[in-house]
């Protein structure tokens, strides 16, 4: 399998050390997840994040081909998921506004049906 510079793949945490946590990738690829890229907030130690073992989707930032070597980061994962998330939650704002509106208009229609039907 041939990774692309942005692709989201599944790696497993193979040791730690301080300055981040070694992967493995599918077909003899390797990977660092920089501390740096571990999280949008302060990192005191990965272990607080990864464990070795562990399986975790990662964004690819680099690859060097002969080596089968990846730069591979967590944090770039959060932003699009907070994003993702702020957008989401916007628009569920927008629409529970409207669908209250909604609410609004057919409640008395309602309960007109049901005084009727009783």
């Amino acid at each position: 399998m041939a990774y692309q510079i942005g692709d989201i793949i599944e790696v497993e945490i193979s040791a730690l050390q301080p300055y981040g946590a070694f992967a493995n990738a599918d077909n003899g690829y390797t990977g660092l997840i920089h501390i740096s890229e571990i999280s949008s907030k302060f990192v005191k130690s990965v272990e607080s994040f990864v464990t070795v073992g562990s399986r975790v989707k990662v964004k690819v930032l680099e690859i060097d081909d002969s080596t089968k070597h990846l730069k591979l980061s967590l944090k770039a994962l959060q932003r699009t998921r907070e994003s993702f998330e702020k957008i989401h939650h916007k628009k569920k704002k927008i629409n529970t506004s409207e669908e209250f509106s909604k609410l609004k208009e057919c409640l008395p229609l309602w309960i007109e049906k049901t005084t009727n039907q009783q």
